[in-house]
């Protein structure tokens, strides 16, 4: 069995994420401790009581998803162990990634991703900027939709490739919304917008990477266990001189998910385990290569899962 380690990114948060593991794991509370220290704020208490809303907010969502996925990890190193042929993460996720892989410390990454989400939060007005996911259309097909709505300096771009027929587009609110309506007019009845803070992975995020450039460069970068499918590149990556320069290009740049995952099958993994909170890797999968099987580990009855091969399903 090949394995790939696979990291979500915002979105799939939830009250409770990880609360289980850490009540009945020390690595997993220590995990939440560690978080907390570093953060100097109970950051371990809004992911387990919330209020939800606070929890929403990019700035605590951000450290939040990771502490959560590298509690979950930490758990099945010490309880499973067996390390990945690769290793992913989606947007966000590179961070867990690259934590997973040696690459970068934990206390370190969640002060980062806590001023990244600080800067893509403050990096555009809110209701200026807008993401709408569009179901059921080719790229090429939403490319010519952008193009078409991007006029008099107003944006709309693809932001997050994520499977066949599920790309996710990000700029101006009034071109995004207006890039809908027309997908729907060709044959996308289930896009949405989706309710999000900013518009991610797109260039009016470039205030963001201005302010994260000082932040990434000042991180101590180790060498890499195994490689790391970068966002921006769809390619793995090993050299610890390319993880700055990958996150930061990462922060304006589309997420090349679905070609990411093709990396993984090539790569001859059979097997992928989706770290931290909810299971949103594992339906992308679904739609990219239903061999590979994903099994997500986030609480008891997933632990046991992992734990026992059988148990799970193909993806």
């Amino acid at each position: 069995m090949k394995l790939a380690f696979l990291f979500p990114g915002q979105g799939s948060q939830r009250v409770g994420m990880g609360k289980e593991l850490a009540d009945n794991f020390p690595a997993a509370r220590e995990t939440f401790r560690e978080a907390d220290d570093a953060l100097e704020f109970p950051l371990s208490r809004l992911c387990f009581e919330g209020p939800e809303d606070e929890l929403r907010l990019t700035t605590n969502t951000q450290p939040a998803m990771v502490t959560a996925a590298i509690a979950a990890l930490r758990v099945y190193r010490k309880e499973i162990g067996g390390e990945p042929e690769v290793a992913a993460g989606h947007s966000l996720g590179e961070y867990s990634a690259l934590i997973a892989a040696g690459a970068i410390g934990f206390a370190d990454a969640v002060r980062a991703v806590r001023e990244r989400g600080r800067l893509m939060q403050a990096a555009v007005p809110m209701g200026q900027g807008a993401m709408v996911a569009l179901i059921g259309l080719e790229l090429q097909q939403v490319r010519e939709i952008c193009a078409e709505v991007s006029v008099d300096g107003m944006i709309a771009v693809p932001a997050n490739l994520n499977a066949p027929g599920q790309i996710v587009i990000a700029g101006h609110a009034a071109p995004v919304r207006r890039a809908l309506e027309i997908a729907k007019e060709r044959g996308a009845p289930m896009s949405v917008e989706l309710k999000v803070s900013a518009p991610f992975h797109c260039p009016l995020m470039q205030p963001a990477r201005d302010g994260m450039e000082p932040v990434l460069r000042a991180l101590k970068v180790g060498e890499l266990k195994y490689g790391v499918i970068a966002n921006v590149t769809a390619e793995v990556n090993k050299d610890p001189a390319r993880v700055v320069p990958l996150l930061l290009e990462q922060i304006t740049a589309p997420v090349r998910w679905e070609e990411s995952m093709g990396v993984v099958a090539r790569s001859g993994v059979t097997d992928a385990i989706e770290f931290g909170s909810g299971r949103v890797l594992m339906g992308l999968m679904r739609r990219i290569n239903r061999t590979i099987r994903v099994r997500p580990l986030e609480d008891l009855a997933s632990l046991k899962a992992v734990s026992e091969p059988g148990a799970a399903a193909k993806a």
